[in-house]
Formats: C-alpha cells, sequence, structure tokens
C-alpha cells in the first residue's frame, strides 16, 4: 500500500541516534573515499560558499553533512541534517531521494521538492555504485541557491561520483595485494580474483605505470614501452608497423628498432599482464587500456573542469621525443587550457595557473586578472608574475 505524503506537513525523520551514526558511517563502504569528496566538493563548500555537500547512503539516510556552517543551521530547520532520512519515500521529490529512486543524476530546483518546506532550496545529486557489482551504495549531494544546480554541477557531481568509484576500486586492488603478499606462504589457499579494466599513468610521469592488470602490484614500465603501449591504447584500431615506428622515431631504421623493442616488450609483459601483450598485423591491444589521459579528456567532455584538472598531475611522459607521444602531449594539454579559458572559474583558474601546466602563461595570467574581483588578493601575485615575464622577455 502506498504512502500518503502531505507537502504542508511534512519532516524527515531521524533514523540514527548517535551511536547508531557513527558505528553506521564506520563500516560504510563511503567511508574510506571521503577525502575524495572532500578535494572535489567540499574544499569549495566552505563558510560563504552558500553550498553543502551531503553523502547518504543507498537508502537515503545522510551519514555526512558539511559546507557553509550558517547554511548547514538553516538547514536544520528542515531537518537536512546527519542521520535524517531523504529517500522519495519518506520526503517525496528531492535530488538524493530521487537520484537513488531513478539510479541517475538529477537537479531538482526550489519548487520542485514535494516538500513546502524545501522550496527556498536546490539540489542536485548523484548515485554512487560499487565498482563491480554496479549496486547501489550512496549518494551524494549539493544542496544550496541557485548555483546548486548550475549547468556545470551536474556533470561536476557525475565526476566525483566516477573518482570516487575508482577510489574504491584501488582500495580493493591494494587490500587484495596486500592480503596475496601476507598469505604467500599458504599456497593451498584459495584466490579470490578481481577483474578490473587495466590503466596506464603516463600523466606527469617520466616512465608508465600499469595497474588493475591483474598482478599483486602495479608495474613500472620503461620510458619505450610506455610510449607503445600508450599509442597503442590511443589508437584501439590498430597501427601498421611503419605508423607505429613513425609514431615512436625519426630514424631510416625505425622499422628495424621497433621490433626489437617489441620484443623486449612482449618479454615485459608475458611474465606480468599477458593480457597486454600486443598483437601483429596490425600492431594492437586485444584487451583495452585505459589512460590516465583517457579520463581526463573525458571529464573534460562532460563539464567536469574541477575534476578534469585534479586527475591530471602533468604532461604526458614529459621527458617523450616520440613524435606520436609529443602529438599526444600537446592534444592533451591545449584541450585542458582551452577548457580553463573558456569555461573555468575565477578560482579554478587560479588554481590552473597554480599547476605546472601553465607557470608562465600569460594570457592564462590575463584572463584570471579579469576573473577575479577587483580586491582578490590574489590579484597582486598575478600582477607580479605578469610583470616578471614581461622584463624578462624584454630583457631577452
Amino acid at each position: 500500500m502506498g504512502r500518503h505524503l502531505d507537502p504542508d506537513n511534512l519532516m524527515p525523520e531521524l533514523a540514527f541516534d548517535e551511536d547508531e551514526l557513527r558505528d553506521h558511517r564506520l563500516g560504510h563502504p563511503l567511508a574510506g573515499v571521503l577525502p575524495v569528496i572532500t578535494k572535489l566538493l567540499v574544499n569549495d563548500a566552505d563558510d560563504d560558499s552558500g553550498m553543502l555537500v551531503a553523502v547518504g547512503d543507498a537508502m537515503g539516510r545522510l551519514l555526512w553533512v558539511d559546507g557553509d556552517r550558517h547554511l548547514r543551521r538553516r538547514a536544520e530547520g528542515m531537518l537536512f541534517v546527519e542521520g535524517a532520512g531523504w529517500s522519495e519515500r519518506e520526503v517525496g521529490t528531492s535530488a538524493p531521494g530521487t537520484a537513488l529512486e531513478l539510479d541517475h543524476g538529477i537537479q531538482i530546483h526550489a519548487a520542485e521538492h514535494f516538500n513546502r518546506l524545501v522550496h527556498p532550496w536546490s539540489c542536485t545529486a548523484v548515485p554512487v555504485h560499487d565498482p563491480e557489482t554496479r549496486q547501489i551504495i550512496g549518494v551524494i549531494d549539493i544542496t544550496g541557491g541557485p548555483q546548486a544546480v548550475a549547468s556545470h554541477a551536474l556533470p561536476l557531481m557525475e565526476a566525483t561520483a566516477a573518482a570516487v568509484e575508482s577510489e574504491i576500486m584501488v582500495q580493493r586492488l591494494r587490500a587484495v595485494a596486500d592480503r596475496r603478499f601476507a598469505g604467500r606462504a599458504r599456497t593451498d589457499a584459495p584466490r579470490r580474483t578481481t577483474t578490473v579494466r587495466p590503466g596506464l599513468q603516463v600523466l606527469g610521469r617520466d616512465t608508465g605505470l600499469l595497474v588493475g592488470h591483474g598482478a599483486s602490484r602495479p608495474t613500472e614500465l620503461s620510458r619505450r614501452h610506455a610510449e607503445i603501449l600508450t599509442l597503442l591504447a590511443w589508437h584501439h584500431q590498430g597501427l601498421s608497423a611503419d605508423a607505429l615506428a613513425g609514431l615512436l622515431y625519426d630514424a631510416d631504421e625505425a622499422a628495424v628498432t621497433l621490433r626489437a623493442e617489441l620484443v623486449r616488450l612482449r618479454k615485459v609483459l608475458g611474465g606480468t599482464a599477458p593480457t597486454l601483450v600486443p598483437a601483429s598485423r596490425p600492431y594492437r591491444l586485444t584487451t583495452p587500456l585505459q589512460l590516465d589521459a583517457h579520463q581526463v579528456l573525458s571529464l573534460l567532455d562532460r563539464g567536469a573542469h574541477r575534476a578534469a584538472l585534479a586527475a591530471y598531475p602533468g604532461p604526458l611522459l614529459p621527458d617523450s621525443t616520440a613524435p606520436g607521444v609529443v602529438d599526444l602531449r600537446d592534444r592533451v594539454a591545449t584541450r585542458l587550457r582551452e577548457a580553463m579559458l573558456t569555461d573555468a572559474s575565477a578560482d579554478l583558474l587560479h588554481d590552473y595557473i597554480r599547476t605546472a601546466a601553465a607557470p608562465d602563461d600569460v594570457e592564462v595570467l590575463h584572463a584570471c586578472l579579469r576573473l577575479l574581483p577587483p580586491r582578490s588578493p590574489k590579484r597582486a601575485g598575478l600582477v607580479a608574475r605578469i610583470e616578471a615575464i614581461d622584463a624578462e622577455l624584454s630583457a631577452s
């Protein structure tokens, strides 16, 4: 039988007392990945942000609420607090409950809420899934004024959920590796295998780091081997020997050199990641390999610029001179720069300037100056950097 809800007389119920809430939070799978949510969302929801960040379980019960403390006090009036139940069954249409009900991200503007007490608020929420079973394990919500349902809010929240799910998977892989090393002597004990798509980390690194490929720990690859796998992962349809050689070398004997290098790469992968051994004619990977550069571009395509910047530790194989890698490095860096110049807020653009991606980019510095408020304390540092760059150019 359905439950009758009165939009004028409706309050969530407190599902936990203080001790129960503490125990439930400690045992919840999202407890271990709160630093990811903090980095991507909560750090921007400070005391003057006008924004709250809430994390709930799969039943819509709020486990953590953080952000603007003045707003938190206001939210107590509608019992938007830790321990309260915000499922659709309890409060009708609201971002946390409706996102869980529909199993996808959603934005609820002001009067779209069922409960009239919530009409002054707007919110965006996304469900979080177990990375292996894909079952819903929780929900992430931002609540506040109109900025909580801005056009960039939903892509940012979706990217945050994706980052959380990836971190859960990484932590599980580490735990599996730790158990394997601890129990190496017990050869008769059955081992649980975890299936996860392998990935290659090449951003901000001189070598490649292969993860999630079935080995007990990540595998470090030489720069040349990382270059080959990066190019094959990017050109997933495959490359002829001449095409791959041309992307790696400028020498006349490139094809001969490539064959020798592939023999060495196959030997390395054969012992650690046999599913990633390249096939021939054309050279290709038969198992998909996810580059961390792919993730950055995917986040940018979804409008999740802050998450993309957080996922960009630096240029792709920065010391590589392979023509194909240089081209990919420039593509990713240019795409990130264009997104920052076109769509980033003043604070995000300032964060971008502080990275190695744009240390002396005068155009970016000027763009940030235009966006910053006239009395922002950040302006002085930017002006000093611009003047220093101009002076250096004049001297040369």
